[in-house]
Formats: structure tokens, C-alpha cells, sequence
């Protein structure tokens, strides 16, 4: 059984690895993709893995759009940090899921089920991108922060950006207040508006009051200055230039 897996998060990567070697010591990885790009690129230079473990939300967008360009009949399991809505939608469409934090239990389930030809091969890709409307999601309205022994209470509509650091999530307000967040970067793109925020790469996730000049940069990339930011180097990538700049014309 030759197993790719697409995931971005190191230690998601390496945890699904693990986990395949314990339970399936016969599999065979193919590697770990970490970005749409490089999908797409290693399929169209490699034939297709017999599964892949795929998760939704990468670096560089939702990886809906990797089977929007490469046409695959590999049957796909995705990891997802999203909510019950996402998991009753894949369940009726027979596409199985992984819920992070990743259960050894629920992946053996998941490809026991793949072995037994209970996963679909083919992807329906407009189902799947209905998941991800604003409409049919809630966005959280506050998020909780501590300073020192304090717990305060911040609206989103007060979030300049969120940026990560050393494996840190830091939420920054309009006024220019820092706080450290509990969740991760891409579990808060989760709990955003898509509308409001977009993720401009790695390690940043704005707002559209945030950016404070665009610029164009070498081999087709933008560069972003945002307010009350420091760092003078946050770089939006060609693949991503297009939804960048969608999303600000809406």
C-alpha cells in the first residue's frame, strides 16, 4: 500500500508517519507534501499513490484546489482541525476525515476503511468548498487573552492581525497591543472570517485594515506592509497573489 500524505504542520507530519508504521508496518511513504504547489508538481512527475492523507488547510490555501488542477482516482482521507459541520458533510459524502489532534485509533478505522473500499475515489469538489462558506460556519466574535495574571476579552473587529513566532501565536490589535494566544495560527484562520482575514503566508493572518502598502517583489510575489508591524519582509507568494488579490477586491 504506497501512502502519500500532504500536510504542512512538521509534527502533524511526523505523528501520521509514526503512527502508519506502527499500525501499518507493510505501507509504503511516498513523502510528505506540505504546500499546494508542490502537489501539484509531484503529480504531474509521479504516478498515484493508492491513498492519500491529505489535510484541508495548507500554508499556501485549502487543498481543494490541488484536485481542481490534477484529475486523481486515489481515494483521499483529510485531517481537519474544523468543527461537527465539516464531519457530518464528509460523512455523507463517504470522503473519511481525520480530526487533529489525530487519534492512532481513528486512523487505523480510517484505513481499514480504505482497504475494504468503503472511501470514494472521486471527490466532490463543489460539496467540499460549500464547507468553507462564511454563511455555514461561526466565527468566533471575541478571543480570550492573558497578560500577566489578567484575562481579558478582545472583539475580532479589534484584530489588526495574528502572526506566529517561534511556534507562538500572537494576536495584535488596531491599537498596537500584543497577546499571546493559546491556539495555533492555522486553528485561528479556522475561527475567522475569510472575508475579514487572509492568510498571507506562514506567518501571517490580516485583516484588510491591517495592510498598509502592497508592493510588488521579484518572481511575480507581493510584499505586504501591515500597521504597527515591525516586520518589514512579509512576502505573499505567486501562487497566492491571485486569491490575495480577490479577496481584496470583493
Amino acid at each position: 500500500m504506497k501512502i502519500l500524505i500532504i500536510e504542512d504542520e512538521k509534527p502533524a507530519a511526523n505523528l501520521l508517519k509514526m503512527q502508519i508504521k506502527q499500525h501499518f508496518p507493510d505501507a509504503e511513504l511516498l513523502g510528505n507534501l506540505d504546500s499546494i504547489s508542490k502537489s501539484i508538481e509531484w503529480f504531474s512527475q509521479n504516478p498515484q499513490p493508492e491513498l492519500i492523507l491529505c489535510d484541508i488547510q495548507l500554508a499556501d490555501g485549502i487543498s481543494f484546489e490541488i484536485f481542481d488542477k490534477v484529475k486523481l482516482s486515489t481515494p483521499i482521507i483529510f485531517t481537519t482541525a474544523y468543527d461537527q459541520y465539516a464531519i457530518k458533510a464528509f460523512q455523507v459524502n463517504a470522503i473519511d476525515y481525520l480530526l487533529k489532534p489525530i487519534d492512532p485509533k481513528d486512523l487505523e478505522r480510517a484505513v481499514d476503511k480504505f482497504k475494504a473500499n468503503l472511501i470514494r475515489s472521486t471527490i466532490e469538489l463543489d460539496v467540499l468548498k460549500n464547507l468553507l462558506i462564511p454563511n455555514k460556519i461561526s466565527f468566533k466574535s471575541r478571543f480570550l487573552v492573558r497578560f500577566g495574571e489578567k484575562i481579558q476579552s478582545i472583539p475580532t473587529e479589534d484584530i489588526s492581525f495574528f502572526n506566529s513566532e517561534e511556534r507562538v501565536t500572537f494576536l495584535q490589535t488596531k491599537e498596537g497591543k500584543k497577546y499571546v494566544l493559546e491556539s495555533t495560527l492555522e486553528q485561528t484562520e479556522a475561527q475567522v472570517n475569510p472575508a475579514n482575514f487572509f492568510r498571507l503566508n506562514r506567518k501571517y493572518l490580516s485583516s484588510t485594515e491591517a495592510i498598509d502598502g502592497i508592493f510588488s517583489y521579484s518572481n511575480s510575489r507581493l510584499k505586504v506592509i501591515l500597521k504597527n508591524c515591525t516586520d518589514q519582509n512579509i512576502l505573499i507568494s505567486r501562487e497566492k497573489v491571485n486569491d490575495f488579490k480577490n479577496w481584496l477586491n470583493q
